[in-house]
C-alpha cells in the first residue's frame, strides 16, 4: 500500500512537471500554486469553488449589497488564501457581478510576496494563464503598451513565475462566466506612495465601466484571532470610506497598537492604494463592504495566529457617468497629447535637469509649438524635491518644459539646486496645462478635476487639480488656501480675485 502511495505521488508530480513544461512551450503561464491553494484537478476544483460560491453567496445576502440595473460593478477587493480559508469571502465579492456583466478586460493588481522591486510588474510574456478549468486569455499588446508608454511599469518575470496572488482569482472567474475577457496581470513591488501615484495615473484611463479591475489583498496578518478583529475592524472601516488618507491613517494607527505579531495591516496595501486613488474625486463611484472573516473561523485554522480576509466591491453610476461627460471637451483634453508627445516632453525635461549623463533623443512633435501651460514636478522618495511652472501664454511648450524643469530642480528657492547624486532618486511629473477660463462664480470651479489660478493686482497664486488628491479641504478651504499661501492676498482674498480655471494632462 505504503508502495503505491509512493507511485501515485510521483506520477502526480511527473504529470504536473510535464504539463508546466507543456505549458511553457505553448507560450502559457502554468499554474504555481494548483494543489496548495485550490485543487489541481478540474472535477474537484469545480466542486470547491461551487461550495466557495454557496457560502460566498450567503455572505453577499447578509451584507444587503446589491447592484441594480444603473450601475456596474468596477471593481472588487478579494482575499488570496487557499479556498478552505478565504475561498468563501473572495466568492462574496465575486458573486456581486451579475452573470450577464461585460468587460472588454480585467485588470488584476496584487502584491509581491517574494520580490521586490520599484515600480509595477506587468505580464506580457504569455498568451494565456493555465488554470485546472482552462486557459485564460491575456491581452499582451494593452501590457506591452503600458510598458511602452509608462516608465512605472516593467516586466520582471520573477515577480509572476510563483505568484498566486493573482492565479487563485481566475478560478472564480471561470466559474462564474463562460468566456472570460482577456486579463491584464499586474504585480506592484513598491509601497512607495510616488510612484503607487503614477501606476494609478496610468491605469486612470482604464477606470472606467467597460473594464474590471480585482484588487487582490488579505489584511492582517499573524496576530491572535480577537486582535485581528479589531486591527481588521478598522481597516475595513476606513477602505469603506474610499478614501486614501483614511486608510493610510488606519495602516499607521494599527502599526502604533504595537500588537504582538502583527506583520502588516493589509499585505496588497499598495494596490489598494491605487485603487482608491483612481476612485479620488469620482463622485460616480461608491465603495461596499461585504464580508469578513478570518482564517480563524475556518475548521482548519487555529486561533493564535490568524490572517485577515475582507471583501469590498466598487460599483459605478453607469447614469451620472454619463451625464458627467462632456464629449466635447473630455475627448479634446484625452487626445490633447499623444504617447510619443509625453515621452518626448519627458525626454527634454531630464536633459535640462542632468545634460552631462542623460542624451536622451529628442523628436519634436507638433506639441511643442503649441503656446500651453507647464508644471514640472520634481519627487525624492516620494517627497517633494521641486516644482516651478509658467502658463505658456507667449512660449512655446516644447522650450517650456525645458525651462521649467531646469527651474524645479536648480531654482525653486524653497529647496536647495538638485545635486548629481540625486538623480536616481528622482522622478519628474510633467503637467501639460489646458487654457485658462476665467469664472465668476466657485460654483463654475470642478474642485479636484480643475486647477485654479487666481489673480489679485500684482500677485496671483496657483493649485494644479492633484493637489486636491493630496489635501482633506473643501472647495472653500482649497481657495483660501490657495489665496493665503500661494498668492499672498489673505484667508479670503480669492473672494475679490480674478479666478481661473484650467485642466492638467499629467504624466
Amino acid at each position: 500500500m505504503k508502495w503505491r502511495c509512493r507511485y501515485i505521488r510521483l506520477l502526480m508530480a511527473l504529470v504536473a512537471m510535464i504539463t508546466g513544461e507543456l505549458a511553457m512551450a505553448q507560450n502559457i503561464r502554468p499554474m504555481a500554486v494548483a494543489g496548495q491553494f485550490y485543487a489541481a484537478s478540474r472535477q474537484e476544483l469545480t466542486n470547491d469553488v461551487a461550495q466557495c460560491y454557496k457560502k460566498g453567496e450567503g455572505l453577499l445576502a447578509a451584507s444587503r449589497v446589491v447592484v441594480d440595473s444603473k450601475e456596474k460593478v468596477q471593481a472588487v477587493v478579494v482575499p488570496h488564501a487557499g479556498y478552505v480559508f478565504s475561498g468563501s469571502v473572495a466568492a462574496s465579492a465575486f458573486a456581486v457581478i451579475p452573470k450577464d456583466a461585460t468587460y472588454k478586460h480585467i485588470f488584476l493588481l496584487g502584491p509581491s510576496h517574494h520580490v521586490a522591486f520599484d515600480g509595477a510588474s506587468v505580464c506580457d510574456a504569455f498568451d494565456a494563464y493555465a488554470t485546472p478549468l482552462g486557459e485564460v486569455p491575456v491581452d499582451t499588446a494593452l501590457c506591452k503598451q503600458l510598458i511602452a508608454d509608462n516608465r512605472v511599469f516593467i516586466y520582471k518575470p520573477s515577480a509572476h513565475d510563483r505568484e498566486h496572488c493573482l492565479e487563485v482569482q481566475l478560478p472564480f472567474l471561470q466559474y462564474r462566466w463562460k468566456e472570460l475577457p482577456p486579463i491584464v496581470p499586474i504585480i506592484i513591488g513598491t509601497q512607495e506612495y510616488a510612484k503607487l501615484k503614477e501606476i494609478a495615473a496610468a491605469l486612470k484611463p482604464y477606470f472606467n465601466a467597460d473594464n474590471l479591475f480585482v484588487i487582490s489583498s488579505d489584511f492582517s496578518h499573524y496576530p491572535a484571532y480577537e486582535d485581528a478583529l479589531k486591527v481588521d475592524g478598522n481597516s475595513g472601516k476606513a477602505l469603506s470610506t474610499g478614501r486614501l488618507d483614511k486608510f493610510l491613517e488606519a495602516l499607521q494607527e494599527n502599526a502604533s497598537l504595537r500588537i504582538n505579531n502583527l506583520y502588516t495591516s493589509a499585505c496588497g496595501q499598495s494596490a489598494i492604494a491605487v485603487m482608491l486613488m483612481m476612485m479620488s474625486n469620482d463622485s460616480t463611484t461608491h465603495i461596499h463592504h461585504i464580508a469578513y472573516l478570518n482564517s480563524g473561523d475556518s475548521p482548519y485554522g487555529g486561533k493564535d495566529e490568524v490572517v485577515g480576509y475582507h471583501s469590498f466591491c466598487v460599483v459605478r453610476d453607469i447614469e451620472s457617468s454619463k451625464e458627467d461627460t462632456k464629449p466635447s471637451e473630455q475627448h479634446e483634453n484625452d487626445s490633447l497629447l499623444t504617447a510619443e508627445d509625453k515621452q518626448q516632453l519627458h525626454n527634454v525635461a531630464w536633459n535640462a535637469i542632468s545634460p552631462e549623463s542623460r542624451h536622451l533623443k529628442v523628436t519634436p512633435t507638433k506639441i511643442f509649438e503649441r503656446k500651453l501651460g507647464v508644471f514640472v514636478t520634481l519627487t525624492e522618495h516620494g517627497r517633494l524635491r521641486g516644482c516651478i511652472g509658467h502658463f505658456g501664454e507667449d512660449v512655446a511648450l516644447g522650450e517650456l518644459t525645458k525651462e521649467m524643469a531646469h527651474a524645479a530642480a536648480f531654482e525653486d528657492p524653497r529647496f536647495t539646486p538638485l545635486r548629481e547624486e540625486e538623480l536616481d532618486d528622482v522622478q519628474i511629473e510633467i503637467s501639460v496645462l489646458t487654457p485658462l477660463k476665467r469664472i465668476h462664480s466657485i460654483d463654475e470651479f470642478q474642485y479636484g478635476k480643475q486647477g485654479i489660478y487666481m489673480r489679485k493686482g500684482w500677485r496671483s497664486g496657483t493649485f494644479l487639480p492633484q493637489v486636491a488628491d493630496e489635501v482633506n479641504w473643501t472647495k472653500e478651504e482649497f481657495l483660501g488656501h490657495c489665496a493665503q499661501d500661494k498668492a499672498g492676498i489673505g484667508w479670503d482674498g480669492w473672494k475679490t480675485a480674478e479666478l481661473y480655471t484650467y485642466e492638467a494632462i499629467i504624466f
